[in-house]
């Protein structure tokens, strides 16, 4: 049985870098504001591997009116989460992420988040895919203001699910 899941993210930007995003850190003059890291591409993720098991969203897991969720490394959350889904009885099959961001150029980092993101999910870069689009300077995303990811996953079932 093969299933798909859906998640996306947004925030905002601000004076001081380094940003996070896929889990790795990118040399810039803004970082993504949030409770956490706010690595919105570990998020997208998150909620998408969550959902594809028909599990809670990340705000559920992982609220950020919690403590201990106060600059988290945003990994956490997708280690744990997807911990969940192998309880569930799945496995990723691939993920296809989109980031949506004027600034910083990702070109040059897609491979090394596409490899970080492999580890953490115990499959091979082949497997994740990423691509980095600008905001063609409209909207939030456009103006520098924020950015935003979308990430798709697929799942099968690998096993029978622990009750």
């Amino acid at each position: 049985m093969f299933r798909i899941g859906l998640g996306e993210d947004s925030h905002r930007t601000a004076a001081g870098g380094p940003m996070v995003l896929g889990g790795i850190e990118i040399p810039h003059d803004h970082h993504l504001v949030g409770h956490s890291d706010a690595d919105v591409l570990l998020h997208a993720l998150t909620d998408a591997v969550l959902g594809a098991a028909g599990l809670p969203d990340i705000g559920e897991l992982f609220p950020n009116t919690a403590e201990e969720n106060r600059d988290r490394n945003s990994a956490d959350f997708l280690t744990a989460a997807y911990a969940k889904v192998r309880e569930a009885g799945f496995r990723l099959v691939n993920a296809d992420c989109v980031v949506a961001a004027q600034a910083p150029k990702l070109s040059p980092y897609k491979d090394a988040m596409r490899h970080r993101i492999a580890g953490l999910l115990g499959a091979s870069p082949l497997d994740i895919g990423i691509k980095a689009k600008t905001g063609e300077e409209v909207g939030p995303v456009g103006r520098g203001e924020a950015i935003e990811a979308r990430a798709v996953v697929l799942v099968e079932r690998s096993m029978s699910p622990h009750t």
